[in-house]
């Protein structure tokens, strides 16, 4: 998989999402085979760029690959700026954020409300394009509601603006997150631009990464939800694909071992009381992947004010869970 002069180590991306894929979080899944992960989106308000949590989304330091950094506006001269800034800060890709559904972003006519308006988004790409000398990425949905999918005349735009990849998520605006994801739509984008089109949605297994990209036929996936307190499912997909069977799913004490090293990154990035706060939400989906003695403890774990009361009830959670399992 290539993105303008970067090659990837392989064709599987962590997908960016807000307050969730930020450094500590992209160099795990990195670690469990993620080929590039994208970080958390960025606005390009200018009273806004040099705000502390807006630098933090964005904050590169000692990240491992390839820095990519996904950005989010309407206006075609902000979003070049915001371009250029993001590349002076060490950002090796920029991704453009036409796809997200939230209600606050579509409300002032960003992410996937874009889609509504091709020409904007023609200004948009052209003036991104040009204000960077580094490459320029897409992500959008299929449309704005299933009766405008406009995903082929966007994808064509795009091209023709000088993108490198594009990123389709199979639902459009209106799905939200409803339903089940379509990949159909990509089909017909590739066979209508001749850029990299990397598939996004629903793609929570091996089986169905091996689906979207031999029959389907992505160039590569995207993963987002599925890799929520679950880094392990990039290996997994690239194990299944390489030798057409499953490895081991990871065990009690793997998972244990692997929240542990990622609190401690979420305390070092964050400090001790954001730390805190922003790991519960992590901390609810890696214990999804255990038994409910260990999900019934998660409540009494979210009242931790601290690091180390949170480390102390995690670990009083997986020692019941191997004491039980011992049994």
């Amino acid at each position: 998989m290539q993105i303008g002069p970067h090659q990837l180590k392989n064709n599987l991306i962590l997908a960016p999402m807000a307050g969730i894929s930020d450094r500590p979080f992209r160099e795990l899944c990195k670690q469990f085979g993620a080929g590039l992960a994208v970080s958390e989106m960025v606005t390009s308000n200018p009273a806004l760029l040099e705000h502390k949590r807006t630098l933090l989304k964005a904050d590169h330091n000692g990240e491992s690959g390839i820095r990519s950094v996904q950005i989010l506006g309407t206006d075609p001269q902000l979003m070049a700026n915001a371009a250029r800034f993001n590349a002076d800060r060490g950002a090796q890709i920029i991704d453009i954020n036409m796809g997200c559904p939230a209600k606050k972003v579509c409300a002032v006519a960003a992410g996937s409300a874009l889609l509504r308006d091709e020409a904007l988004v023609k200004q948009i790409l052209d003036a991104v394009v040009k204000a960077v000398d580094i490459p320029v990425t897409l992500k959008i949905r299929t449309g704005w509601d299933t009766q405008s999918r406009n995903a082929v005349e966007i994808a064509q735009i795009a091209e023709n603006s000088g993108i490198a990849a594009l990123t389709i998520h199979g639902r459009t605006r209106a799905c939200k997150f409803n339903g089940q994801a379509e990949h159909e739509t990509l089909k017909k984008v590739k066979q209508a631009i001749s850029i990299p089109v990397i598939a996004n949605g629903d793609i929570n297994t091996p089986e169905q990464a091996y689906f979207v990209l031999n029959t389907i036929g992505a160039d590569a996936i995207m993963i987002g939800r599925g890799a929520q307190g679950n880094p392990w499912l990039f290996e997994q997909i690239s194990h299944f694909i390489s030798h057409g069977k499953h490895i081991e799913k990871p065990t009690v004490k793997e998972i244990h071992n692997t929240l542990m090293s990622h609190l401690d990154k979420l305390y070092s990035f964050y400090g001790n009381t954001s730390g805190v706060r922003i790991a519960r939400k992590h901390i609810g989906w890696y214990f999804k992947h255990l038994e409910s003695t260990a999900q019934n403890a998660q409540s009494t774990i979210n009242q931790a004010q601290s690091p180390s009361d949170q480390i102390r009830l995690i670990n009083s959670a997986f020692n019941l869970l191997t004491t039980e399992s011992a049994a």
